[in-house]
């Protein structure tokens, strides 16, 4: 009988994941912290729903801002070093030589092989470079479309969920019915999202849950303890 073919399942979006879960976990928590916060200080909805928006569009701005420097500082970190690799191995070739026989000794290859393999990589320079990015560096080549990517991942990530916890306010006039809606909402939607987040980053679905939903209550509730007592 022939052998059951092997398929492997690799998950290959943790970039986008990860500004998914930037983007969202903020949106969901500092909004809601907001709107819980001015609950306890105002009685109008309609001052929290502009704070609201207000906040939610400019924290939207703020972190898609932020990715896109985070991503274009990695892509010109990595042509930094790409270059001064390159200088390297044009400059002090043997002794970038012996770096990529460190690497093979390492995983415990000597002898021909380990000579084989080394004069392989080093007789061209790109694939050399590329070694030498990713073993001795530890860097991968970033998508050059990755920081205006990042970007608008993160800010839409944040902009749906800023708008979950502040969304009950745009539909009630009564500030403690809306907030009441709002943490049943919000808690809600952190549950689902930590646990998402636990199915692709690899974790307990039920531990991701329960963290992100203490973490979105914490800083809801010292926001409301703290506006209730200095307002």
């Amino acid at each position: 009988m022939p052998a059951t073919p092997h398929v492997e399942k690799h998950f290959t979006a943790s970039e986008t994941v990860r500004d998914v879960v930037i983007g969202m976990a903020d949106g969901l928590t500092v909004p809601f912290a907001l709107a819980a916060g001015l609950s306890a200080a105002v009685s109008s909805t309609s001052v929290i729903v502009t704070a609201g928006l207000a906040e939610i569009a400019a924290g939207a701005i703020a972190m898609g801002l932020g990715g896109y420097l985070a991503a274009r500082t990695d892509a010109e970190h990595f042509a930094s070093e790409r270059a001064r690799e390159e200088w390297e191995i044009d400059n002090k070739r043997d002794f970038e030589i012996s770096e990529v026989r460190h690497v093979f000794e390492r995983y415990g290859l000597s002898g021909e092989p380990l000579v084989a393999v080394v004069g392989s990589i080093t007789s061209n320079r790109q694939h050399w470079t590329d070694f030498m990015m990713r073993f001795e560096l530890g860097l991968e080549a970033p998508d050059p479309k990755r920081a205006l990517f990042s970007a608008l991942t993160i800010g839409a990530s944040y902009l749906i969920g800023g708008l979950i916890p502040l969304a009950p306010y745009f539909l009630t006039r009564q500030i403690h019915e809306a907030l009441q809606i709002s943490v049943a909402v919000t808690g809600l939607a952190l549950v689902i999202f930590g646990a998402v987040k636990g199915h692709f980053t690899g974790i307990s679905r039920i531990k991701s849950a329960a963290q992100t939903l203490l973490v979105g209550g914490l800083a809801a509730g010292a926001a409301f303890w703290l506006a209730h007592l200095f307002g």
